[in-house]
């Protein structure tokens, strides 16, 4: 079914009205009450969504996205926050790459792959990050888990039935023990799932009298196994002690069609080629937490220590049949790849008699990559092997002061931090990168409240965005003979330089904001003429602008729960290396509805969407996507049944043309999905003395 996008945008606006105008009702008062009042019940539930200054949260326990099988699809059903297609980047609208905390520790894609939805208190998106937290973002995705103080257990079974192109299973347990001073938490989680997607390429090299295209088509049978497990122990009151262990394990064969039609001058060939592949990767997150309270000072402690490790290999066959001849084997492919990253930190935080805090603290880590890539030709019995190398690390400070004077809230802190960096491949003598510097970064915020409902916020910022160590190395993917997709070892950081204000009217609010980043990372072409090969990888472009303005409507009203979010945006990339085009605003809009119904059901809709996007460089296609819901409480069980992108919309498509290429690109993404989710809970857990904290600050970047 086709949904034409004036027709979305008319039912998102009168969803929206109709929404103001039941909230508008008000319910008459009777005439008379009773002569005896013997007891009074209230009963609340919690809002799904909050917002406060922008920044939304969500509840997800006996919500409608508690049946949801996986922490990535819960973060896709949060304003603002997209999946990139390959499901590797998360990102938020207007923001950028967000940081990822769970329980106030730093985690990264891994861990929210480890992490089961069953665990998840609230998810909350933290748009003005304070000096506390490192210069590496300009949002914070905050995901708080579930624990408890009482001495018992509790033990959750889910089982997710899936069904998108083809067949998906999710069977999950966790549980938690609490006896006297002793906390521990354990969940183990395997999935089967057949991924599916699909995509086509079109560009031209004129140049070089090049015009090509291809469509390829992916089926991925992937085995996943997430085991996790924590002990906390509780000292005395005010200091604990605590260790936590995460592992994601992954398996995957998947095979690669690809049709490809490429011409160079007069030469012209029709190519199929088929490349199997199968990966392994392996992640595992460990760390070491103590607390404690300094009497003397009145101030509080806090160390720890972190140890990360992400290990792949990516081992590709590829065959070619040229112009319906025959299939011959063009290469194998050994492609590995291990990063350690070992980090330790300490904090101080003390607060005064009139409620001022001051905070300090420092942090150093230190990673180490290797990158191992060999290629096997079968047409001339050659091989190409390179070992590369690459060591980074990062030594940071920072101080912050908080508080209220005269009513005005306050936050001002500064961060410092130098970062060493080195590149090497193992057959050359002197490195190939080498980078030391050092930056400060600058945080403020001032609230003014107007008065009890009314506030105005003004905040300031500078951040820094590194790139993730994968992308850093020298691994590439196979498309076709003509076609790679690839890495960049020579990728710089990019800066951004932030200012904004919010307005906030009781749980609405609307937010102008004005960034400019420096060596900003997008996607751009190299074209090698001897190989006649094009490769697509990420490069620094010169700078970005971008100007937003973000509305916020959230509101209850009886069993209904709403949430409404537009962000206008107005975006600019500029390089030497693209003809820029003029660029045009676009409109990103999320609503989220809440139906509480009688005997115990959810009814839920969701739908998000953008209007056609042009930055200057990248022009995109218009989006939308519905979801439906509904779910039912039966004692310890809950079923959940969900249908998403029920219009089967999501189809990305992108032109750019930079390097003397011009491109249009269409991805296909398996999206379409009917589940039935079932969960059932036997013991009783509430409010936990369980505590963690990150260590590691650029754990994001472990992929």
């Amino acid at each position: 079914m086709k949904v034409y996008l004036p027709l979305k945008i008319i039912l998102l606006v009168l969803l929206f009205c109709f929404s103001l105008v039941a909230k508008a009702q008000v319910e008459q008062p009777k005439d008379s009450i009773s002569n005896q009042l013997e007891e009074i019940v209230i009963e609340t539930a919690k809002k799904t969504f909050t917002n406060v200054n922008g920044n939304i949260k969500l509840e997800v326990p006996n919500s409608i996205f508690s049946a949801i099988p996986n922490t990535l699809d819960l973060l896709s059903k949060l304003p603002k926050v997209q999946i990139s297609p390959d499901r590797e980047k998360i990102s938020v609208v207007g923001r950028g790459v967000p940081l990822i905390y769970i329980d106030n520790q730093k985690v990264g894609m891994n861990d929210l792959n480890a992490l089961a939805v069953e665990d998840i208190k609230t998810i909350e998106i933290i748009q003005n990050p304070s000096s506390k937290y490192e210069a590496e973002g300009r949002s914070v995705i905050l995901v708080t888990r579930k624990f408890s103080k009482k001495d018992s257990f509790k033990v959750d079974v889910t089982e997710v039935a899936s069904r998108k192109k083809d067949f998906n299973n999710y069977l999950g347990f966790n549980s938690s023990f609490k006896k006297n001073k002793l906390e521990w938490k354990a969940n183990f989680n395997y999935n089967a799932l057949q991924p599916w997607e699909t995509h086509r390429i079109d560009y031209t090299i004129p140049p070089s009298g090049i015009v090509s295209n291809y469509n390829v088509e992916a089926f991925t049978n992937r085995t996943q196994y997430l085991a996790g497990g924590g002990l906390f122990y509780k000292i005395n009151d005010d200091d604990y002690i605590s260790v936590s262990v995460n592992n994601n394990l992954r398996k995957e064969d998947f095979d690669i069609n690809t049709l490809t039609y490429n011409k160079n001058k007069e030469i012209e060939n029709n190519v199929l080629t088929l490349t199997n592949n199968n990966q392994k990767r392996n992640f595992i997150n460990s760390f070491l937490n103590y607390s404690k309270k300094i009497k003397a000072i009145d101030a509080l402690l806090f160390t720890g220590l972190q140890y990360s490790n992400y290990d792949s290999q990516l081992l590709t066959k590829v065959a070619n049949n040229y112009n319906d001849s025959q299939f011959e084997w063009s290469q194998n492919r050994d492609q590995q790849f291990n990063v350690d990253v070992f980090s330790g930190r300490v904090d101080v935080e003390k607060t005064f008699s009139n409620k001022m805090k001051l905070e300090v603290g420092g942090l150093y880590s230190q990673a180490k990559s290797k990158s191992d890539f060999g290629i096997s030709y079968y047409e001339n019995n050659q091989e190409d092997i390179k070992h590369y190398d690459f060591k980074e690390a990062n030594l940071a400070g920072y101080t912050q002061l908080s508080g209220t004077i005269k009513k005005v809230e306050f936050s001002f802190g500064i961060r410092a931090e130098n970062t060493n960096v080195k590149g090497q491949f193992a057959s050359e003598e002197t490195p190939l990168l080498t980078r030391k510097y050092t930056n400060i970064f600058p945080k403020a915020q001032f609230t003014f409240p107007i008065d009890s409902v009314k506030s105005i916020s003004i905040n300031y910022a500078k951040s820094i965005q590194r790139p993730n160590y994968s992308s850093l190395s020298q691994r590439a993917t196979y498309i076709n003979p003509y076609f790679l997709y690839g890495g960049n070892i020579n990728l710089s950081p990019t800066f951004t330089n932030e200012i904004a204000t919010t307005f906030q009217y009781h749980d609405k609010s609307i937010k102008l904001s004005y960034f400019v980043n420096k060596d900003p990372v997008y996607s751009s072409f190299s074209f090698d003429e001897q190989q006649n090969v094009l490769t697509l990888k990420d490069l620094n472009y010169a700078k970005e602008s971008s100007f937003n303005v973000e509305l916020t409507l959230p509101f209850t009203y009886k069993i209904w729960t709403s949430t409404n979010t537009f962000v206008f945006v107005v975006n600019k990339i500029e390089d030497k290396s693209v003809v820029n085009q003029a660029s045009t605003p676009y409109l990103y809009y999320n609503s989220s509805q809440e139906f509480r119904l009688p005997r115990q059901f959810i009814f839920g809709v969701s739908c998000w969407g953008m209007t056609k996007q042009n930055d200057g460089v990248f022009e995109q296609n218009e989006k939308f996507l519905l979801d439906l819901s509904l779910s039912k409480t039966i004692k310890n069980w809950k079923c959940t049944l969900s249908c998403n992108d029920i219009f089967k919309t999501t189809s990305y498509k992108e032109e750019f043309a930079v390097n003397n290429v011009s491109s249009k690109a269409r991805y296909l993404v398996d999206s379409n999905e009917v589940s039935i989710a079932i969960k059932y809970s036997f013991g009783k857990v509430k409010n936990t003395e369980y505590k963690e904290k990150n260590v590691n600050e650029c754990e994001n970047r472990i992929r």
